[in-house]
C-alpha cells in the first residue's frame, strides 16, 4: 500500500509539471495568461463540485464567515500564481518558471514564523539561503554573456512562488474546519471567479468554439489539475506529508524534461545549479530530525 501511494504522489508531481504544454499551446492559439487562468480555474471548479455532488454532497456546505480562507486561497493564492507563472512561462523556459515556482517552501517558512510562530532553525536558515542563490543562479547573472532570462520572467518566477506559498498559509486555516476536497472545489470556484474580470470572454468563447483549444482547455484541467489534485490526496493517506512533499518536488525535474524533449530547450551549468541548490533547499525543509531511543 505505501508503494502505491508513493506511485500516487509522485505521478502528481509529474502530471503537474508538464502544465507548460497545455499552457503554451493555448497561449499560441491567441489566449493570454489571465484567460487561460480563468479557464483553469473553471473547469476545475466545476469538474470538482461535480465529483463533490457524486459522492459527497454535504461537503458543499461551508460558513458564509469562513469564505474569507476561500478568498485567500482562491484569489490572493491560485488567480496571482496561475497570472504570475502562465506569464513566466512565456518569459522563460519551462524548467526555470518551474523551479523559481519552487521558492514557495521559502516563502511558506518566512510568513509561517510571523504567522504561526514557527521556529526559524538553523536547518531553515540554511535552507533559505540554498534557494535564494538557486535563484540567483537560475537568473543567468554568472553565465557569462547574455542574462539566460529577463528580469520580467524572473520577478513573474519569483511572484508564482509567492502566490504558491499563500495557498498552503490560507489552507492551514481553511483545513482545520474543512475536508481538502471542500477547500479545493472553493478555491477553484472562487479563483474562477475572482479571473473572470481580467479574462478576455470573447477570445475564451471565441477559444471555447474551437475544438483544439478546447481539447487543451480539458486537458489542462483534467490532466495538469483534478489528476495530480486527487493522486497527491490519494497518496497523502499512507504517506507523512514531509515525505509527499519532498516526492512531489519531482514537478521540476518533470517540466525540465517537459522543456527538453518537447519544445527543445537547453540549460546550462548554472541552471542545472540553480535547480539542485532549491531542490535541496526543499529536502531540508521537509526532512524531519532522525531521533533516538534509548
Amino acid at each position: 500500500m505505501k508503494k502505491i501511494s508513493s506511485l500516487f504522489i509522485i505521478a502528481a508531481g509529474i502530471l503537474w509539471g508538464v502544465i507548460g504544454i497545455f499552457v503554451r499551446e493555448l497561449n499560441s492559439c491567441g489566449l493570454s495568461s489571465l484567460d487561460v487562468s480563468f479557464i483553469r480555474s473553471a473547469i476545475t471548479a466545476v469538474l470538482l463540485i461535480i465529483i463533490h455532488l457524486i459522492s459527497d454532497p454535504g461537503g458543499l456546505r461551508i460558513k458564509i464567515k469562513d469564505i474569507w480562507m476561500f478568498i485567500g486561497t482562491g484569489i490572493f493564492s491560485i488567480v496571482f500564481f496561475n497570472s504570475c507563472y502562465f506569464s513566466a512561462m512565456n518569459y522563460t523556459s519551462l524548467s526555470i518558471a518551474a523551479i523559481l515556482l519552487y521558492t514557495a517552501p521559502a516563502f511558506v517558512m518566512l510568513m509561517s514564523v510571523v504567522l504561526f510562530k514557527e521556529k526559524l532553525t538553523k536547518r531553515k536558515l540554511i535552507a533559505l539561503l540554498l534557494s535564494f542563490a538557486g535563484c540567483v543562479f537560475v537568473s543567468g547573472i554568472f553565465s557569462g554573456g547574455s542574462v539566460t532570462i529577463s528580469v520580467a520572467g524572473f520577478l513573474f518566477g519569483l511572484g508564482a512562488g509567492i502566490g504558491y506559498a499563500l495557498y498552503s498559509i490560507f489552507a492551514t486555516y481553511a483545513l482545520r474546519k474543512y475536508k481538502p476536497l471542500t477547500v479545493a472545489a472553493y478555491t477553484f470556484l472562487f479563483a474562477a471567479a475572482g479571473s473572470l474580470p481580467m479574462a478576455d470572454l470573447k477570445s475564451v468563447a471565441t477559444g471555447a468554439a474551437n475544438m483544439h483549444v478546447a481539447i487543451y482547455s480539458l486537458l489542462l484541467g483534467v490532466v495538469a489539475t483534478v489528476l495530480p489534485y486527487v493522486f497527491y490526496n490519494l497518496g497523502l493517506k499512507n504517506t507523512p506529508a514531509g515525505s509527499a512533499s519532498i516526492m512531489a518536488s519531482v514537478e521540476p525535474v518533470s517540466a525540465t524534461l517537459c522543456g527538453i524533449i518537447v519544445f527543445h530547450e537547453a540549460l546550462n551549468v548554472w541552471n542545472v545549479l540553480g535547480m539542485i541548490c532549491v531542490l535541496t533547499s526543499i529536502v531540508m525543509l521537509n526532512l524531519k530530525k532522525p531521533s533516538f531511543k534509548h
